[in-house]
């Protein structure tokens, strides 16, 4: 890498350590109470390319021992090169390799069982996926985004998330994660993410769209 391109990649936490915990806190209240939609405080200069809340997460989750899959778009992207600068995170070519995954906006989400799933052995040796989405509640209804129930652990009966995704990708997705649940504890424990939060969707969460 030039001086040049690294004089272009922006800032990760102005403390790394801190940072991280503020960050890694947010994530653990995602998966705690999943379909909540959770802040994501930072003051990373995060890339030009995916969403603030998307790269501030992985710049917390990822390590040098980490592979990481991005989608199309953020793989020729500022992201790339801010992720493995920052994190020192080796970038594969194909989702079966990754521990970790990003999917931006606008671009199509890989097939669920073409992550790494894990055994009934080793359930940790599965991938976690970040998918970015415009928006969630009041203003994914507004934009004719997909409307789900999810039941599980961590959730009192049943919380109703508004997403904003296509209708295709919402019901191909909730299918896929339906198939998931016969092979549990195998599976991939999932982010939503738009420009200043999360949502934890762990493997044991069961999504169903609403009628």
């Amino acid at each position: 890498m030039t001086p040049s391109e690294l004089a272009a990649i922006g800032a990760g936490f102005s403390d790394p350590a801190l940072g991280s915990q503020a960050v890694f806190r947010a994530a653990l209240q995602a998966l705690s109470h999943p379909g909540r939609p959770v802040d994501v405080p930072h003051d990373a200069e995060v890339p030009a390319r995916g969403h603030a809340a998307a790269a501030a997460l992985l710049l917390a989750l990822l390590d040098p021992d980490c592979r990481l899959w991005l989608s199309p778009s953020l793989a020729g992207s500022d992201a790339a090169a801010w992720l493995r600068f920052h994190c020192g995170c080796v970038l594969v070519d194909e989702p079966a390799q990754a521990q970790f995954a990003w999917v931006a906006a606008g671009d199509e989400m890989p097939a669920l069982d073409g992550f790494a799933q894990g055994s009934d052995t080793y359930p940790d040796q599965s991938a976690t996926c970040v998918l970015e989405v415009p928006a969630f509640a009041d203003d994914a209804a507004a934009a004719g985004g997909a409307a789900w129930q999810l039941h599980g652990p961590g959730i009192r009966d049943q919380v109703r998330l508004t997403v904003g995704l296509a209708p295709q990708a919402a019901h191909a997705l909730v299918a896929q994660r339906a198939a998931e649940h016969a092979a549990f504890p195998c599976g991939i424990d999932l982010f939503l993410a738009t420009e200043r939060q999360i949502v934890g969707l762990p493997r044991t969460t069961r999504i169903r769209m609403e009628n």
